[in-house]
């Protein structure tokens, strides 16, 4: 239904409640694609019976980027210890073999970003790293 309404999700996660039988669904997308998404989902409503949409404008993605991720261990930990650490709460979490892609909230991107800059040594003058962060709009 999103994908008929031209939307490019580029970010998906699903979530069982503990609590009882609803399941959460939270994605990401250009925030040019946002309007149409909502109106794709609204109008299936009665097909998925869902209890509610939210939309959150508000948030920024960070990625750790390597093919030499596979086979170095302990990235994700330095990642996400960096930024525990830092108190920057991570509101989603995607990875794959060579990326690992967290949401946070927009006003602590930047700090995200040199933070993880820093947690992989990349402060130094003889790196050369490119560290993008952005909302992914």
């Amino acid at each position: 239904m999103v994908a008929s309404a031209g939307a490019n999700i580029d970010m998906i996660v699903q979530n069982t409640s503990t609590t009882d039988d609803t399941v959460a669904i939270s994605l990401t997308l250009p925030e040019a694609d946002a309007l149409a998404a909502i109106a794709a989902i609204e109008a299936a409503h009665e097909a998925i019976g869902y209890t509610e949409v939210r939309y959150d404008e508000q948030i920024g993605k960070v990625s750790v980027v390597g093919a030499g991720m596979k086979s170095s261990p302990g990235v994700s930990a330095t990642l996400f210890r960096s930024l525990g650490e830092a108190g920057i709460n991570i509101d989603m979490i995607s990875t794959s073999e060579i990326r690992i892609s967290v949401v946070t909230d927009q006003s602590r991107l930047d700090d995200a970003v040199r933070v993880i800059h820093t947690a992989f040594g990349l402060d130094t003058d003889q790196t050369e790293a490119v560290v993008y962060g952005g909302t992914g709009r």
